[in-house]
């Protein structure tokens, strides 16, 4: 039943579409007015064309056009029923050029929205990203993490098939993750000792400093916000502390692709008071953790990926 859930919020504008074609199918059948009936098919196609683009949306014109063609051509009787053939002909054309004509038009203006919404979240990212190459370059230990991060994130993202806008907010995620560092004491950033217990707090609260920062940029970066946010919390307490009736984890999935990649990355990289141990130790510390700190899924996939990488594996 989750995995249905999950499945529905995923494809939810596509699903909605289908439903909305198949009730202008049955209404081809029930009602008798046709000249109705062919007006209920532009509701999937402005859909379409709304919220999957212009390709979804001149697709839905063509096949609700190959639809009503096919069953004029079966039901021919309850078409011209009264009516004479080539004024009815003529209608059922002037309708499917409007249609896809509308599909064209919706879809273009959808696509030039989306267009200008990723030229604007470019822009904040571009200005983000070099906050962060900021906040590296005062720490040669932690220089080149959070590119590190992003782009074994996007790999891992990509060899679980996860939806590409999904994996681009991955991708942005993990380069912004660190991003609330900028509001911690230098001095903790730095120290060349091990943190105490209260410094360590302080510094754990870089992820929601961090939420706070992007969520000031307005909504282009509002599904990086809850990665950020969450990308050390564990595995196990997302199923533990905020489970429905079936025990569904809810820290977000790009959390978790972060949280396993930042954690081998921190882990194979060298500190002031420690350092980093080999990326086949590293590997053996999330199989570890695997179901407790880490989701198992995110492991697997990104032991394929690095093991594409380190020669020691």
């Amino acid at each position: 039943m989750d995995q249905f859930k999950q499945f529905i919020v995923r494809h939810f504008e596509k699903v909605m579409i289908i439903i909305i074609l198949v009730a202008a199918f049955i209404g081809t059948y029930l009602i008798e007015e046709k000249s109705i009936v062919l007006y209920f098919y532009y509701l999937p196609v402005l859909s379409a064309g709304y919220f999957l683009g212009r390709r979804m949306g001149i697709l839905t014109a063509v096949f609700s056009i190959l639809v009503v063609v096919v069953s004029t051509l079966l039901f021919p009787q309850t078409f011209f029923k009264g009516q004479d053939f080539l004024n009815t002909l003529t209608q059922l054309f002037s309708w499917g050029g409007f249609l896809i004509l509308t599909s064209i038009a919706i879809g273009t203006l959808y696509e030039q929205n989306e267009r200008r919404l990723q030229d604007l979240k470019n822009a904040y990212v571009g200005v983000l990203e070099i906050l962060s190459k900021y906040l590296e370059s005062t720490d040669r230990y932690t220089k080149g993490h959070s590119v590190r991060v992003s782009e074994l994130a996007m790999e891992t993202a990509i060899a679980m098939e996860l939806p590409r806008a999904e994996v681009e907010n991955i991708r942005v995620a993990g380069l912004l993750h660190d991003i609330g560092k900028i509001e911690v004491s230098g001095d903790i950033l730095l120290k060349a000792a091990e943190l105490s217990s209260e410094e360590r707090e302080l510094m754990n609260e870089h992820t929601v400093k961090g939420g706070y920062l992007l969520s000031a940029v307005g909504s282009v970066l509002k599904e990086v916000v809850p990665i950020v946010v969450s990308h050390h919390k564990y595995f196990m307490t997302g199923i533990e502390d905020k489970k429905d009736g079936n025990g569904a984890n809810h820290i977000p999935l790009g959390a978790r692709v972060v949280a396993v990649v930042d954690a081998f990355d921190a882990m194979t990289t060298d500190r002031p008071y420690r350092k980093g141990i080999l990326p086949r130790e590293a590997l053996d510390e999330l199989e570890k953790n695997k179901g407790k700190q880490f989701d198992p899924g995110v492991v697997e996939a990104f032991k394929r990926i690095i093991g594409e990488k380190v020669e020691e594996i």
